[in-house]
């Protein structure tokens, strides 16, 4: 796992709901945390595009919810910087679910993946179809 260069900006904090676009049964999950996260007191632990956390699957086949997971977040609605300074935003949340190592349990991405996740995750950009 790569760092990001630059300041990301958080968009996601937890008890946000994401879109999961692999084919690993999952349809929507919530952030109940972030790992590695060090923040202030009383403020809400947040992520950004590239980010793993751990999520709860409140939507999708009957062996997948109510099953705690690691997801790599690879859209996020909220504007981000990049460092040649183009603003990027996408239409929605979206994460991918992947093991607590990094590898991506699913075979196959629906959609655009963020060149930011894609570089911090290898097998993340492996799988993707399109990267932005």
């Amino acid at each position: 796992m790569k760092g990001i260069a630059g300041n990301q900006t958080n968009g996601l904090i937890v008890g946000s709901r994401l879109n999961v676009i692999d084919n690993t049964g999952a349809k929507v999950i919530e952030i109940i945390t972030v790992p590695s996260y060090h923040g202030v007191a009383r403020r809400l632990p947040s992520a950004g595009v590239g980010d793993m956390v751990i999520a709860s699957v409140k939507k999708g086949t009957p062996q997948m919810r109510r099953q705690i997971v690691f997801a790599v977040i690879v859209r996020q609605r909220r504007a981000m910087r990049r460092p040649d300074g183009t603003m990027v935003s996408f239409e929605d949340n979206a994460a991918v679910i992947v093991t607590d190592t990094g590898e991506t349990k699913g075979t196959d991405i629906k959609g655009p993946v963020a060149r930011e996740a894609a570089e911090r995750w290898p097998r993340v950009s492996a799988t993707a179809n399109i990267i932005v």
